[in-house]
C-alpha cells in the first residue's frame, strides 16, 4: 500500500523496486556538437575564434586537459576547449552554457576550470614586457600614433565586477560601490597586453597596484630603455608620465593633446578585451576564480590578435575622471617639461624657426630620436639634482 503522505507514491514505489531487485536506471547520453564542422562566422560568434585557432589553441593545451579515460563517455580535449571558449565568449551562466553544448552544468563548469588553470600556465609565454618585438620596433609604433617619444607601453587599470564574496566583502567594493577586481593592464600600439595584474580587489587604488608590482621595481631600475604614459591617477615619475593637471597653452597643450592620442591606445585594448570576452561584464564565481578567468582571457586575447582574428563591435567604456589626482614627482616632473620643451621645439623647426633637427635628432625621426640618442638618454640615468640640470641646460642650449 502507497504511503499516503508521499507526494507521488508511485516514483516512490518504483524507487523502491528499482532498489531492491538491483535495477540500474538507464543512462542517457545526449548528442554531441562537432564544433570544428560549422562555418568559421558560426565559430566566431559562439566561439570568438576561427576553426584554425581553435586547433591551435587546442594543440597548445590538449596535454594538460584531456581526460585519462573514456569512460561514461568522456569529454575529447577539443569538446573541452570550446565549452570553456563558448563561456568565455557569451558570459552567460554555466546551464545555459550547457544546455546549448549538450552537457551538464557541473560538466561545463569542470571545462571552464581546467582550461582556465592551463591557460594561466602558458601566461609568461603570451604576455611579455614590453613585447615580443624589439624595443625599438615598440617606439616607433608609438610615436607613429601621435609623435610621442620613447614609449614602450600605455598602462590603465580596469574593474571586473563579481558577485559579493562571502568573506572581506567590504575590500571588494570599489568607488562605484560594486564588488570587483581591479586589474592592471599595459599594452603596445598594436592592442597586445605585455603586463597584466589580476589579483587586487575593487577597493585598491591604481597607483599602488603599479607601486607592489615587480614591473615598477624593474622600471625604476632601469631595466627597460623607454616609458610608462599613464592618466592623472598615478604619480608622474621618470618612467611614467602623466599628462599636466592645468596646461598651457603651447607646449603644455600640446604635450597633453600627443600624450591622450598615444594612452587611448590602452583603452581600446581593455575595450576590445571585454568585447571579445564577454564574461567580463559580470564573474559569478569566487574572487580567486574570478582572477583565473581574467588571466585566461588576458592569453585568448594577444592569442586572437598575434594570429589576426576579428573582434566584435568595440564599446569603449565612457572615461571616468578618477577623483585621486596623485602630484608629479621631482624627477618626473623634469622628464616631463624636458619632453615638452623637445616637443616645443620641434614645432618650431616645422615652422623655420631654426636648423636644429640635425643636431639634436640624429635618427631621423624628430620626437622618437631625441630620447633615444645618447645626450638626452641620460635623463633617465641621473639622480634627482643631476636630471634637474640636465633638463635646465637643455632648455637653456635650445
Amino acid at each position: 500500500m502507497a504511503c499516503p503522505f508521499d507526494n507521488d507514491p508511485v516514483d516512490e514505489g518504483a524507487a523502491l523496486l528499482r532498489r531492491e531487485l538491483n535495477i540500474r536506471r538507464e543512462m542517457v547520453i545526449r548528442l554531441r556538437i562537432d564544433v570544428l564542422a560549422f562555418p568559421d562566422n558560426y565559430l566566431f560568434e559562439r566561439y570568438r575564434f576561427t576553426s584554425q585557432s581553435i586547433i591551435y589553441i587546442h594543440n597548445l593545451i590538449r596535454p594538460y586537459i584531456c581526460n585519462i579515460t573514456n569512460r561514461s563517455h568522456a569529454l575529447t580535449s577539443q569538446q573541452i576547449l570550446c565549452v570553456a571558449l563558448r563561456f568565455f565568449a557569451n558570459g552567460s551562466f554555466l546551464y545555459n552554457v550547457g544546455d546549448a553544448e549538450h552537457l551538464s552544468k557541473a560538466t561545463v563548469c569542470r571545462a571552464v576550470r581546467k582550461v582556465c588553470l592551463v591557460l594561466k600556465r602558458l601566461l609568461p609565454m603570451f604576455v611579455v614586457f614590453p613585447g615580443h618585438k624589439p624595443v625599438r620596433a615598440i617606439k616607433e609604433e608609438f610615436h607613429r600614433i601621435a609623435g610621442f617619444p620613447s614609449v614602450i607601453g600605455c598602462i590603465d587599470g580596469t574593474h571586473i565586477p563579481i558577485t559579493a564574496p562571502s568573506h572581506n566583502e567590504a575590500d571588494y567594493v570599489n568607488r562605484k560601490s560594486i564588488h570587483s577586481i581591479n586589474v592592471q593592464i599595459i599594452c603596445d600600439a598594436a592592442h597586445i597586453i605585455s603586463n597584466a595584474e589580476a589579483k587586487w580587489p575593487g577597493s585598491v587604488h591604481d597607483s599602488r597596484i603599479y607601486r607592489e608590482s615587480n614591473l615598477s621595481n624593474i622600471l625604476q631600475r632601469g631595466e627597460f630603455d623607454g616609458l610608462l604614459l599613464g592618466d592623472r591617477g598615478y604619480p608622474c615619475q621618470c618612467r611614467l608620465l602623466t599628462p599636466y593637471p592645468d596646461p598651457e597653452p603651447g607646449p603644455q597643450q600640446n604635450f597633453n593633446q600627443a600624450h591622450c592620442r598615444t594612452r587611448a591606445r590602452v583603452e581600446m585594448t581593455i575595450g576590445l578585451l571585454k568585447a571579445r570576452f564577454q564574461c567580463l561584464r559580470h564573474l559569478r564565481v569566487t574572487p580567486e576564480r574570478a582572477c583565473d578567468i581574467i588571466v585566461a582571457c588576458v592569453v585568448l586575447h594577444n592569442i586572437a590578435t598575434i594570429r589576426g582574428e576579428q573582434h566584435p563591435a568595440l564599446q569603449i567604456e565612457d572615461a571616468d575622471d578618477d577623483p585621486i589626482h596623485l602630484p608629479a614627482i621631482q624627477e618626473g616632473r623634469a622628464v616631463r617639461d624636458t619632453i615638452c620643451i623637445g616637443c616645443g621645439q620641434v614645432r618650431g623647426v616645422a615652422c623655420g624657426a631654426g636648423n636644429y633637427e640635425a643636431h639634436l635628432f640624429p635618427i631621423g625621426t624628430p620626437l622618437l630620436g631625441w630620447l633615444e640618442c645618447p645626450f638626452s638618454a641620460r635623463v633617465f640615468r641621473h639622480t634627482r639634482y643631476q636630471c634637474l640640470a640636465l633638463a635646465l641646460l637643455v632648455a637653456i642650449f635650445l
